[in-house]
């Protein structure tokens, strides 16, 4: 008996992860976009997305760490920031634009769910969603308009949608909508 509680407790812990909903992300200090606190429902788990060659004006690769889960997304391909790429949990997604630098509309996959980003209004880069609610509604807006330091995370995805896919939905958001600095 101890013994399938056990199995039980290892097969559904990884589930639990993959399912956390963010509510927010939120700069670390008030005058850098290299480091952010990752919010999420359950008030206690707090992560973290973090430029990893900070100081070498390099945005190119970035970590990420909430609870036991971690992983990296880092550009696809050196010199065309058209398509990012995050690894984490034996899961890797791929963001590729809609249409060669239009930065402002992204198709997000992990081969088993495909969904597309983009900012609701084309000229403001403060509100971000999916461009449909078939796969779930997952939407991000700046929690005080024209400060893009903290924002609010609408994240009622299924739960089979893997950390990975959440945390490249909220990095395109922040990283496009902040300045490099």
């Amino acid at each position: 008996m101890p013994r399938r509680i056990y199995i039980f407790l290892c097969c559904l812990l990884p589930l639990s992860l993959s399912a956390q909903v963010l509510t927010g992300l939120s700069t670390r200090w008030g005058d850098s976009f290299t480091e952010w606190r990752i919010l999420t429902a359950a008030e206690e788990l707090e992560g973290e997305l973090v430029q990893i060659w900070q100081g070498q004006d390099n945005w190119t690769e970035w970590r990420y760490r909430l609870g036991e889960a971690a992983g990296t997304i880092k550009l696809k391909w050196p010199e065309n920031p058209n398509q990012w790429e995050a690894r984490g949990d034996n899961h890797i997604v791929t963001a590729r634009t809609l249409y060669r630098n239009n930065f402002r509309e992204w198709r997000v996959t992990d081969g088993t769910h495909t969904v597309t980003l983009r900012c609701r209004y084309q000229n403001l880069f403060e509100e971000w969603m999916l461009q449909s609610d078939r796969h779930g509604w997952f939407e991000m807006y700046t929690y005080y308009q024209g400060d893009p330091r903290d924002w609010v995370i609408v994240d009622e995805l299924p739960a089979d949608v893997p950390l990975p896919m959440r945390m490249m939905l909220s990095f395109l958001v922040v990283f496009h909508s902040t300045p490099k600095m």
